[in-house]
């Protein structure tokens, strides 16, 4: 891994400034990863790889790639860097104090994250909270309140800003302390999808936009499993609320897993196909999780600190049959009607006052509990 910069001495703006603009030539070399330049630093200083090239023949890197080194021309890209800092993006580079260090523990750490925000997030213990975009709306709830709860004890939240349980994790954070992250398979001028734009933008105001791709950098289909290898490599820990068998967010926990990151899951029905990725979590031995206290014990962090727990309801479920009746699952009424045995008035009062007091929720499909009863 490359050395930390002394960046106290006078000549250290120097230093950062061709620090940053040597690791993006690289980026723009074809053919050289972040993991190759990974391992070649471990060998080789990075003033060397970009003005002494030839160096590296003997560490097998090949003759066109070299070739390419040879061309750059450095104060192309200090010129870059200077642009970027003008539109007010941080340019943080590996090797630097500024750089994430459990990030910075990756074979294939980024070369540099490109940030727009409140930088000092990434000095906070983070913990990723990854789901589906399709996720149910007591998952999407789910997401929400625990990232609260978990960001009113201190924790920052960080996700991919996807739909879906990304944004309810988010938005959560946003609501306690703002401390949330999101880490983007986009330039960080970019705003994708689009439908997340005042999400977008409320980040920018309280929390942290960071990716590893060049400003002005579109989607792309490869970008976003890059981008999870940053969510999990940034992470204290990766908690998957909601997600099916095959899908990002699963991956996102593997590459926890392969980090020796805490691995955690949410558990929910077994109807529910998007729950079946946490049982598989689970049953591999993820950490099992039903509430933010969950969470902390299993960090090893202190539940005293002015935790956000829910409150008991009013209504129980034994108080008030039609409770038990609904799931958390859409319901129709005619369904309740028939299970709770009430006739269609009476139940349409009940179910407007259970609505009310905030235990159930109406949707197009019908009702479901939302966590409070």
């Amino acid at each position: 891994m490359a050395q930390q910069l002394p960046l106290s001495s006078a000549s250290s703006e120097a230093d950062l400034h061709f620090h940053q603009a040597a690791l993006l030539a690289l980026l723009y070399v074809r053919g050289l990863s972040c993991r190759d330049v990974n391992k070649l630093l471990t060998h080789v200083p990075l003033a060397h790889m970009v003005t002494e090239p030839e160096c590296l023949q003997c560490y097998g890197v090949k003759a066109d790639i070299i070739g390419a080194l040879s061309a750059l021309n450095i104060a192309n890209y200090k010129r870059k860097i200077q642009a970027f800092k003008h539109q007010g993006i941080d340019v943080i580079a590996l090797g630097t104090s500024a750089y994430p260090e459990l990030l910075a523990e990756l074979s294939d750490a980024p070369l540099l994250l490109f940030c727009r925000g409140n930088t000092q997030l990434l000095k906070l213990p983070q913990i990723a909270m990854v789901g589906s975009r399709s996720a149910s709306l007591a998952g999407k709830r789910c997401a929400q309140e625990i990232a609260q709860q978990l960001s009113a004890e201190g924790l920052t939240i960080t996700s991919g800003m996807a739909m879906g349980v990304d944004a309810m994790s988010h938005q959560g954070a946003l609501m306690a302390t703002g401390q949330t992250v999101a880490v983007l398979g986009t330039g960080v001028d970019i705003c994708y999808p689009r439908r997340n734009k005042a999400l977008r933008d409320d980040i920018l105001a309280n929390g942290l936009l960071v990716s590893e791709f060049v400003p002005t950098t579109p989607a792309r289909a490869m970008h976003f499993p890059r981008r999870n290898r940053i969510i999990a490599g940034l992470s204290v820990a990766t908690l998957v609320v909601e997600a099916e068998r095959k899908s990002g967010s699963l991956i996102t926990a593997e590459l926890a897993a392969d980090y020796n990151r805490e691995v955690m899951a949410i558990p929910g029905s077994i109807n529910n196909p998007y729950a079946k990725g946490c049982h598989k979590l689970i049953k591999e031995g993820a950490a099992l999780v039903e509430s933010a206290k969950d969470v902390l014990q299993e960090l090893g962090f202190s539940a005293q600190n002015g935790l956000y727990i829910k409150s008991e309801p009013t209504y129980r479920e034994d108080e008030n049959s039609i409770l038990r009746h609904i799931g958390y699952e859409p319901t129709c009424v005619d369904d309740i009607a028939s299970s709770a045995e009430v006739p269609i008035t009476e139940l349409l009062t009940q179910l407007v006052d259970l609505e009310l007091e905030g235990l159930i929720e109406s949707t197009s499909e019908g009702y479901v509990k939302t966590g409070g009863g």
